[in-house]
């Protein structure tokens, strides 16, 4: 396989996996190109640690979950946590 490129490599491997498997490795590309930032779970759970209002905390859960549907794999925000 030396003169296999990457990419003909990655193809191969991914024929090989089922539609499911296929549909997570597709998300985990494309997460690597995302801009990196603070998870919405955590930035809640730091607002929560610093004392934000549970209207500010309510606001922000709205925002995330607002911003979830532009996403391909929203993240979990539970304030009740």
């Amino acid at each position: 396989m030396a003169d296999v490129s990457y990419e003909e490599e990655i193809v191969s491997e991914i024929h090989d996996l089922k539609p499911e498997q296929q549909r997570d490795v597709l998300r985990y590309i494309r997460t690597l190109k995302r801009p990196k930032g603070t998870p919405g779970k955590l930035a809640v759970q730091i607002a929560r640690e610093i004392g934000f209002t549970p209207e500010a905390l309510e606001e922000m859960e709205r925002a995330i979950n607002e911003l979830d549907e532009y996403l391909d794999e929203p993240p979990e925000v539970n304030l009740d946590e």
